[in-house]
């Protein structure tokens, strides 16, 4: 499994940003979790980018980081 690198920082940016664009998705933003749902919206830009483009940011770091790893390896 080439795309999970624990000690990548890249990997763990990309992750975030997809569980950012996921949480956005599924919190509600009223009731019990209206905080937690108001947290993730700040981590989020507030409003300035939609989840979809979170979670293609954050598969796309992911691809990106292997792909360089790749080209510096000299593998294809």
């Amino acid at each position: 499994m080439r795309y999970i690198r624990l000690t990548s920082l890249t990997w763990w940016a990309g992750c975030f940003a997809m569980l950012t664009g996921i949480a956005s998705l599924a919190l509600p933003a009223t009731g019990p979790l209206g905080e937690l749902s108001r947290f993730v919206a700040l981590l989020a830009g507030s409003g300035d980018t939609s989840p979809a483009g979170l979670m293609f940011l954050g598969l796309g770091l992911i691809g990106l980081r292997d792909r360089i790893e790749r080209g510096f390896r000299g593998n294809k």
